[in-house]
């Protein structure tokens, strides 16, 4: 049983401002796993103001002192990942492999790009006769979500440490165990005091507090599109700037040249991987129309060897990370049924032989209609949808037919007509024939927010930009 009652604030571990707790409870077995402090608007006056103290000294640091920091946490996390993935296991379900594979890997992902892009990135240029300066922007504010809790945190704080930013961390009241250990690992390496600062809580008592706090110069915010237009509205008054990554609902494009049943295969798999509880997920997969009974084959085959349970074990997807989203999940496939969706597998039930924890079957409709609830809503969970297409056109058009626009994937054996295709979808970030990149921006179109996050373009939402005038143009006198 953890019990996480303290918040981390200008270098120390300190009591909360008031008694109230939270329980965390392990999805996979129903039963409380830890408490955790839930913070206030006090906590956050203390944090914010201990992160303004911080910022004069912290943002005149050189890029080698930033560098040195940032190499002292990775020596730290390294030896705590097997930690962090315990947490994840037992806060959000994650099976055992994932925990400690692909999501802490992540984490190391973006800290190592950190370091990378922080070695040679341009702070001052100068253009004609101005110099162009990039300067931390000042205190932010970083709220992140439950579904991939130690990637989240590190792709906003690791970019704002090595811009010379100081912050404030709110992880989800769903997964904080990540938000702790990860506190302990910056306290380790010694990080200033001030610099970085965790309170724990939930939307109402800290997050609207933190996004609306006047001396916060920058929020940064990952989770649903309702919560986002919430912290948008907050910040408004302080007219600081806003960075939000949101919702999905990601077309899956497979062309006609490709493998169906392979890439139908990977879909699946990809689709189903945490649960399905990945803003980024291939949620729609869109076929040719003519083949859609091969592509229906393929999906139950693939389908079929996706194991469900125990995320202690080897199965390979454990449960969705509460009861509300375990009933939220459940609604939406039964709405898919009643709006006439082939249900090709999975289904409201529980899985056989659970009758303990949040696990929902993963499911695929086929024959799906875009303009049906499952085709619309993000769903976040393990439910595919599988549309078809009479042409490039149409799948373009089905593509770009969504309120949603943070990832796409295209897979096809003519390289230049998947580029062709992924070009012509709206949103952030395009991933061909399951290419991965720690240094492509990642970000979204229309309701999936705004900014960027990963790689240099991580950097870009942490800095001011500011001209200095009265410079000589090159080749000038």
């Amino acid at each position: 049983m953890r019990e996480y009652l303290k918040f981390y604030i200008d270098g120390q571990w300190t009591d909360p401002a008031q008694s109230d707790t939270f329980e965390v409870i392990n999805p996979a077995t129903e039963e409380v796993a830890g408490t955790v402090s839930l913070g206030s608007s006090a906590d956050v006056d203390k944090a914010v103001a201990a992160a303004r103290r911080a910022f004069p000294a912290w943002s005149a640091t050189s890029r080698e002192e930033r560098l040195a920091l940032l190499e002292k946490i990775l020596d730290v996390y390294q030896r705590r990942m097997a930690d962090i993935a315990a947490a994840l296991t037992e806060e959000m379900g994650a099976p055992a492999a994932l925990a400690s594979g692909f999501q802490v890997n992540l984490g190391l992902g973006h800290l190592t790009t950190a370091i990378e892009v922080l070695r040679n990135f341009v702070f001052e240029e100068q253009r004609g006769g101005s110099l162009l300066v990039r300067e931390p922007i000042g205190v932010c504010g970083l709220i992140t979500p439950w579904n991939w809790p130690i990637s989240l945190i590190s792709v906003k704080v690791f970019p704002a440490l090595a811009t010379g930013c100081t912050m404030v961390l709110k992880p989800s009241e769903q997964s904080p165990f990540n938000g702790q250990i990860f506190a302990e690992i910056l306290d380790e390496a010694g990080v200033p005091a001030g610099v970085f600062n965790l309170v724990q809580g939930d939307g109402p008592g800290v997050g609207r507090a933190l996004s609306g706090h006047l001396d916060v110069d920058m929020v940064s915010f990952t989770g649903s599109t309702r919560a986002g237009i919430d912290v948008a509205a907050n910040a408004a008054a302080g007219v600081k700037r806003v960075t939000q990554e949101l919702g999905g609902k990601g077309p899956n494009i497979i062309l006609d040249d490709a493998d169906l049943a392979e890439n139908v295969g990977k879909g699946v798999a990809t689709m189903m991987m945490n649960s399905g509880q990945t803003c980024s997920a291939p949620s729609r997969m869109l076929v040719p129309g003519e083949r859609m009974e091969e592509a229906i084959a393929a999906a139950r085959e693939a389908v079929s060897h996706v194991t469900v349970g125990d995320p202690t074990g080897d199965a390979a997807i454990g449960p969705v990370v509460s009861k509300a989203q375990f009933e939220k999940v459940r609604g939406l496939i039964q709405r898919g049924i009643d709006e006439g969706a082939n249900l090709v597998a999975g289904g409201v039930g529980r899985p056989e032989g659970l009758t303990t924890g949040y696990f929902v079957q993963p499911t695929v409709f086929a024959d799906v209609k875009n303009d049906m609830t499952i085709a619309r809503e993000e769903i976040f969970g393990p439910v595919l949808t599988i549309l078809g297409y009479d042409s490039i056109d149409h799948a373009i058009e089905i593509a770009n037919d969504t309120d949603y626009g943070l990832a796409g994937f295209v897979a096809g054996a003519d390289l230049e007509l998947a580029r062709n295709v992924a070009r012509r979808i709206r949103a952030g970030n395009i991933a061909i024939n399951d290419a991965f990149d720690f240094g492509a921006p990642f970000g979204g179109y229309k309701k999936s927010g705004n900014g960027r996050e990963w790689g240099e373009f991580g950097f870009d939402d942490y800095l001011e930009i500011k001209g200095i005038l009265g410079y000589s143009p090159e080749g000038g006198s």
